[in-house]
C-alpha cells in the first residue's frame, strides 16, 4: 500500500475509535471544565497577537485553512486580534489576493493599532460594527463579490438568538467544501451559571443555534472526525461542513 495513504487510514481509523472512547471523552470533558474556570484559552498568542483558543483548535483551523484553500476567511469576533492573524498567516502562505475580514462591534483602540502594524495586516480587513446589523453584512456581502472559495467563522456573541441570527446571515456565503465554524458551542456542555457574568447559558448559547440551524438547513452537516480528532476542543458540533 501506498506510504501516504496508509497513513491516511491508519489516522481515520484512530480518529474514529477515539469518538467511541467514552472513557477518553470524560476525562476531555472533565479537564475542559477545570480549566475554563482558570481562563487557559487565554494563555497563548499567535504571532504575536493574543488568540483566546484552545491549542487544539488553533491547529484545526489551519488545517481547514490549508485544506479548503479560501479566497476570503470571515470571522466575526476580533478581540486581541490573534484568530485574525493565524488566519492571515495562512492566506499569506497560499499567495495570491486572499484576504479576512474580521468583525467587531467594540476594536479597541490598542488592539487595532497593533493589529494594523503587524506584518500580515495587508492580508486583513476590519469592520466596526455589531455582526447583525444589516449595514455591517451588507459591507461583507460587497467584500465576498466575486470570491469563490469562502470560508466563516463565529466567534463574537455567543447567546442563541445572536448566533441564530449570524448562521443566517452568512451561511450562504460559505462555499461547497468549505466550513462554517461556530465557537464556544462547549457552552451547552458545561454546568449552569458556568459563566456567572456572561448572558448565554445552558440552553441559550452557539451550540443550541447551530443545532437549529441544522433542522431548516441539509447543506451543512457537522464534521464530527474534527472534534473526534482534537478530544479537547471549544466547538463540539460546531464544526460545519457544506456538503452541498
Amino acid at each position: 500500500m501506498d506510504p501516504i495513504k496508509q497513513f491516511k487510514e491508519e489516522l481515520d481509523q484512530r480518529v474514529a475509535a477515539f469518538g467511541n472512547d467514552k472513557a477518553l471523552q470524560s476525562i476531555a470533558s472533565d479537564w475542559v471544565e477545570e480549566s475554563m474556570k482558570k481562563k487557559y484559552v487565554y494563555n497563548f498568542s499567535w504571532l504575536g497577537r493574543p488568540i483566546i483558543q484552545y491549542p487544539q483548535d488553533m491547529v484545526a483551523i489551519q488545517e481547514i485553512i490549508w485544506e479548503v484553500k479560501p479566497d476570503l476567511i470571515i470571522e466575526t469576533g476580533i478581540a486581541h486580534g490573534g484568530s485574525i492573524i493565524l488566519s492571515a498567516s495562512i492566506l499569506e502562505l497560499l499567495g495570491g489576493d486572499r484576504k479576512v475580514v474580521g468583525i467587531d462591534i467594540d476594536i479597541r483602540k490598542h488592539n487595532r493599532d497593533e493589529i494594523e502594524k503587524h506584518p500580515l495586516s495587508k492580508r486583513i480587513q476590519m469592520i466596526e460594527g455589531s455582526s447583525i446589523d444589516k449595514g455591517t453584512a451588507e459591507q461583507v456581502y460587497k467584500i465576498a463579490e466575486g470570491k469563490s472559495r469562502i470560508l466563516v467563522i463565529l466567534d463574537s456573541n455567543h447567546t442563541h438568538e445572536h448566533v441564530k441570527k449570524e448562521l443566517e446571515l452568512y451561511h450562504c456565503l460559505v462555499s461547497v467544501g468549505s466550513y462554517l465554524m461556530v465557537f464556544d458551542t462547549i457552552v451547552e456542555d458545561l454546568p449552569k451559571d458556568y459563566f456567572e457574568d456572561r448572558p448565554w447559558n445552558v440552553g441559550d448559547n452557539p451550540k443550541t443555534a447551530v443545532h437549529e440551524f441544522l433542522k431548516g438547513n441539509k447543506n451543512f452537516e457537522i464534521d464530527k472526525s474534527i472534534q473526534n480528532k482534537l478530544i479537547i476542543t471549544a466547538a463540539p458540533d460546531g464544526y460545519l461542513k457544506r456538503v452541498k
